[in-house]
């Protein structure tokens, strides 16, 4: 493809030659090859123009960049652009042939519930018979075929090459978890949204955006992007609903369990097995549990009838769906119901316990082992404590995954949120498989087991390495031995 339909739409000032012929696009100057298109971004650690002359050396045909280097090498075509990481997502756009307009993109943010709804939105439209794609943060899908991720919304170039996958194998929608990064990072930009979906906001990622203004202005921003005839379908239960479509183009739809709204449901009856509700006066039995999944449902439904599908098919389908893997899993044995949940914030780890403590009987103790991540948002580990205390008969602190992290370190500020009556009742071991093992030996028949923090994950970070962890195959071992 040449350099100049690559670039088509970019505000651009181009130094050489817009004909010459572009064989790849990369930002990573270690993959560049011979014709290669060379984006330079300049990164929160590394900034990409410092890599230009060795990208150049090894045969890049173009490189786009915000500043041009003092020294241009002949034959080279230098693109310079406002803000490369945009452009990049605009380029990836068209080198991919538009693919998230030929098919019907739904995206969701939020701080909650976007795995669980992309992944049963996925299911049901396959379920309709549908050919669907799959984005989230457990693994991205083509129909069944499964393709590993790494982040909760792949780069521009990866994000685009799978979106042209997908059209190529007759998707008819795709599913997206959109994320606070991605959409600062410009990541989606160049994508075509059929439709979007506002969840909540509550205290994450500051480590990322530093004030919770910066981090609602993110989410915001993905609304503010949206085409005129796509829809917007927010939470305004949530304050910052109404905050994410003030300057969208799209058309609003609404959802929510307290106010009126254009889908609305109440919970009837919330058991471990299952909730009865009441969606827009239509009775369902789903097998999803807590209201934190009530709004969840709601959304899926609201989602698949602004996609086309009939408000009754898409109630009957709702109460056949079952939860995402690591939200709400049950794992039980020994009389013990042990239940393993992605919670990894405050609010998420409120929601679980609230639940649960709803639903248990008054017997029933509930025993919860937690950690927080490594490297990240340092501000919520008092915070996330201090709910497991509160809301807990006895709580395990433990190792979640500390990454480059001293992880006794992150449990020192973890306790720090406790007061000494509620460190009479919390065990502290950094080691996680033994954290589950004393947690599950202390439950006695009856009792609840919860291990929030990694849900889906098959690996704990320790010192920077991965290693495999699976907290439903390690729940599984305990409860299948006898005590």
């Amino acid at each position: 493809m040449k350099l100049k339909e690559i670039i088509k739409g970019i505000d651009a000032q181009v130094t050489g030659s817009a004909e010459c012929e572009v064989k790849d696009i990369q930002f990573d100057s270690r993959r560049v090859a011979a014709g290669t298109l060379f984006v330079a971004q300049r990164g929160t650690k590394v900034d990409g123009h410092s890599f230009i002359e060795g990208a150049t050396e090894k045969g890049a045909a173009a490189v786009v960049c915000e500043a041009l280097p003092k020294e241009m090498k002949k034959g080279v075509a230098y693109v310079q652009v406002a803000d490369s990481s945009e452009a990049l997502g605009l380029m990836a756009a068209n080198y991919y042939g538009h693919p998230s307009a030929q098919l019907k993109l739904v995206g969701i943010t939020g701080t909650n519930g976007k795995t669980t709804t992309v992944t049963l939105l996925h299911r049901m439209f396959r379920n309709l018979g549908f050919h669907v794609g799959l984005i989230s943060t457990i693994v991205n899908k083509i129909d069944e075929e499964e393709i590993p991720t790494g982040h909760t919304t792949p780069d521009a170039l990866e994000l685009n090459q799978l979106l042209r996958r997908m059209v190529d194998a007759g998707c008819q929608y795709a599913f997206m978890e959109v994320s606070s990064h991605a959409v600062v990072q410009h990541r989606i930009s160049g994508l075509t949204f059929a439709g979007a979906i506002f969840s909540n906001i509550t205290h994450d990622h500051l480590d990322f955006h530093k004030t919770m203004a910066n981090y609602i202005a993110a989410k915001k921003g993905f609304f503010d992007g949206l085409p005129k005839g796509a829809w917007a379908l927010v939470n305004i239960d949530d304050k910052n609903g109404r905050v994410m479509v003030q300057n969208t183009a799209a058309t609003v739809r609404t959802y929510a369990l307290q106010h009126l709204a254009d889908f609305r449901c109440k919970v009837v009856e919330d058991t471990f097995e299952g909730m009865h509700l009441i969606i827009n006066d239509h009775e369902v039995w789903c097998r999803l549990v807590g209201r934190f999944n009530a709004y969840n449902l709601t959304a899926i439904l609201g989602a698949a009838v602004l996609c086309g599908v009939d408000e009754e098919e898409a109630l009957r389908q709702l109460s056949l769906l079952e939860a995402a893997p690591g939200r709400f899993q049950y794992v039980n044995g020994r009389g013990i119901t042990g239940i393993v949940d992605y919670a990894h914030t405050p609010d998420a780890l409120q929601n679980v316990i609230e639940t649960i403590n709803q639903v248990r009987r008054p017997t029933q103790l509930l025993i919860t082992v937690v950690g927080c991540g490594g490297d990240r948002d340092r501000t919520k580990r008092p915070e996330m404590a201090q709910i497991a205390a509160e809301g807990s008969d006895k709580v395990v602190l433990t190792s979640d995954n500390p990454r480059t992290e001293d992880p006794d370190s992150i449990l020192d500020e973890m306790e720090a949120g406790l007061s000494p009556v509620q460190l009479s009742h919390v065990v502290r071991i950094t080691d996680r498989r033994q954290a589950i093992r004393t947690a599950c030996m202390m439950a006695q028949e009856g009792d609840i087991v919860l291990v929030a923090g990694k849900g889906h994950e098959k690996y704990q970070e320790v010192n920077g390495v991965r290693s495999h962890f699976d907290d439903v195959e390690e729940l599984q071992k305990e409860l299948s031995v006898k005590k």
